[in-house]
């Protein structure tokens, strides 16, 4: 390939990492807001949302130019398939970020109800797998790609406790029943990030060794797809 798709190549890859930071920044503004019934951080979480999507935008159109000028193979197209894949995933991630912080500026209209202290353990549990994920990515480190996905399974389990502990809730205090909701909707959307940090643990993989592992019964290889051809 010509000098000039490489460093193409490397600003695309900094435009992902721009994305990136600024993606985890409104996660953890959002679940700070949230805890702390901050309704100005929220409002910035949400406020941001519009320079998330159009980052996300001219990524894809970035790759998609890359893929047309120069039609790229073997590892330099993973790479722009993991590009456009994650850059999916950080985009949906933001978004959950907002559906977090638009619970957290309902919240500080009502009442201040007791938070969960599962919900706190399971946004930690989220973030940290987050960053891992998104560092895996930049050091193309697939051991530290399949960890994250190993580690989807505490964030459903902690989602899990955080459910109960919001019916106990409503059952004993009716009056809480619309704040509880929300939080039950905010472990939604925490679960849904640590989702969205596996299928980057999983891009991962596949942008270094070839290797499709969402589905768990089975890796497929490109090896795989030829030989059933």
């Amino acid at each position: 390939m010509t000098r000039h798709f490489q460093i193409d190549m490397d600003l695309l890859n900094q435009r992902l990492l721009r994305v990136s930071s600024g993606v985890a920044e409104a996660l953890q503004k959002s679940v700070k807001a949230l805890l702390d019934r901050d309704k100005p951080l929220a409002e910035q979480v949400i406020n941001g949302d519009v320079r998330i999507n159009r980052r996300e935008v001219e990524i894809e159109e970035e790759c998609l130019k890359l893929l047309a000028l120069y039609q790229p193979v073997a590892e330099d197209l993973r790479f722009i398939a993991a590009v456009l894949k994650t850059n999916t995933d950080l985009e949906r991630m933001g978004d959950e970020a907002v559906n977090i912080a638009e619970h957290a500026v309902a919240l500080t209209k009502a009442d201040p109800v007791k938070m969960p202290e599962q919900l706190g353990e399971m946004s930690a549990a989220a973030m940290k797998m987050v960053f891992e994920s998104l560092d895996a990515f930049v050091k193309r480190d697939t051991a530290l790609a399949r960890k994250v996905c190993e580690e989807d399974d505490v964030v459903d389990d902690l989602n899990g406790e955080v459910i109960k502990h919001v019916k106990t809730m409503m059952q004993e205090s009716p009056q809480t029943i619309s704040p509880a909701m929300r939080l039950f909707s905010v472990s939604r959307h925490l679960e849904r990030i640590a989702d969205h940090a596996t299928n980057i643990g999983e891009h991962v993989v596949y942008m270094v060794e070839g290797t499709i592992i969402r589905h768990n019964e089975i890796s497929f290889t490109r090896a795989d797809v030829q030989e059933e051809d």
